[in-house]
């Protein structure tokens, strides 16, 4: 695993004008290697992961788990062991807490395993309020304790957790992932109603059954698990990105490239397809994966981020970064994150007419684009400014890139080997 980059030196320097061209390979998921990572908690036994994306959040997860006692190897490439057997502390300091959205995930398999857990409200992007209530009434209804004390939250069971009913106000994936992982060793059968529904829970819930949990319904919006006594050894290969594969597919099409994704599951990108097809963008399922043809011109579209299995709110800079190369006015209205528009005065620099109304982006073009000086404000801002910069006039420099190497595996190389001209500084 390469070591953490300096937040001060990360740039990218991207000359726009290539076409994209060739096959490119999508990482495993960052979301689901996380969620794969923080279940590990749950058993004492071996628990090898395949397809592990080397990212920054993955390298800030094994952090979590080491320091809470679990034995981490790579014994391979992209291939993670871990062992929690000797996991002792239950404690999520704030200095981890504080750089990671996913490790308030471990809350659940602690309060499952060793009947306490603590931690502050997670970190990462700053994107907006991600409310914790959700995992909390979860846990409440499981029949454990919930407390806040200063700035963390302390959860324990007294005696056993106890299966029940479990409504979500909203279907929040990683609360549908927090009391699924707390219910795995309960005490009878629980089901979550109104959960999330994406593939990495899917995925999860896949593992976990490997591990000798019985879950059924993962991937609807009502989800089944029957607790067991106790959970096994597994592997388990994590599922494509589908995020990094929405990014390449637009990468593709606003530059008027021809580009195969090899891995990607078009299945896990219908809301964006259909909007890249509305747009005039060609996108098509091949036996390797997905094969993108740009155009020439586009049409605007109006989108809406959802809930999936809806347009993913994770999705929305990059398309609106693409929508700029569209003739007329188009809008994405965001449902996700109160916060998640930063991105505008980004492009906003590179002169993109983007302005937002509320939740909601317009975008109106065709706009020619010229290099400028632009942040990477968060995951996906930095992705938005990456294709922006594809297509720019002149040489973009885009500083503060550590927040893209949370979630991309090498995403200047990967877009050198398909005919872009950009260097990491």
């Amino acid at each position: 695993m390469l070591g953490p980059m300096s937040r001060e030196t990360a740039t990218y320097r991207i000359t726009g004008g290539a076409r994209l061209h060739g096959r490119v390979r999508i990482s495993g998921s960052k979301n689901g290697a996380d969620y794969a990572m923080a279940a590990a908690l749950l058993t004492a036994g071996d628990v090898t992961l395949h397809n592990v994306p080397d990212i920054g959040d993955v390298r800030q997860m094994e952090e979590i788990l080491a320091y809470l006692g679990a034995a981490i190897e790579h014994p391979a490439p992209r291939t993670l062991r871990i062992n929690a057997a000797n996991v002792a502390r239950s404690d999520v300091p704030a200095r981890l807490a504080a750089q990671l959205r996913a490790s308030f995930l471990v809350m659940g398999p602690l309060l499952a395993r060793l009947g306490r857990a603590s931690c502050p409200p997670p970190g990462g992007d700053a994107i907006g309020i991600r409310p914790l209530d959700v995992h909390l009434a979860g846990f409440r209804m499981l029949g454990a304790t919930v407390e806040q004390a200063g700035d963390a939250f302390y959860v324990r069971k007294d005696g056993t957790l106890r299966g029940g009913r479990v409504l979500l106000d909203y279907p929040s994936v990683m609360g549908t992932l927090n009391v699924m992982l707390a219910a795995t060793l309960a005490e009878g059968r629980t089901t979550i109603i109104n959960a999330a529904s994406e593939p990495e829970i899917s995925s999860l819930a896949e593992m976990l059954n490997g591990m000798g949990a019985s879950i059924s319904g993962a991937g609807s919006n009502v989800v089944h698990i029957e607790g067991a006594s106790e959970l096994g050894s597994v592997e388990h290969t994590i599922i494509a990105d589908r995020l990094e594969a929405g990014t390449f597919a637009l990468a593709a099409a606003i530059t008027g490239g021809d580009v195969v994704l090899e891995d990607a599951v078009p299945e896990h990108l219908d809301a964006l397809l259909w909007k890249m097809h509305e747009a005039g963008a060609d996108a098509r399922p091949t036996d390797a994966g997905l094969h993108v043809l740009g155009a020439d011109a586009y049409r605007p579209v109006s989108a809406q981020a959802l809930p999936y299995p809806g347009l993913a709110s994770d999705l929305q800079p990059q398309l609106a970064a693409f929508l700029t190369q569209a003739e007329g006015a188009s809008t994405i209205h965001e449902r996700v994150f109160d916060n998640r528009l930063l991105y505008i005065s980004e492009l906003r620099k590179m002169g993109a007419n983007v302005v937002a109304t509320g939740q909601t982006a317009i975008i109106t073009g065709r706009t020619p684009l010229r290099a400028a000086p632009v942040s990477a404000l968060d995951v996906r801002a930095g992705s938005a400014c990456v294709l922006a910069a594809l297509i720019a006039e002149g040489t973009t420099e885009i500083r503060d890139v550590y927040h893209i190497d949370r979630a991309h595996e090498d995403l200047h190389g990967k877009l050198r080997a398909l005919g872009a001209s950009i260097e990491r500084a």
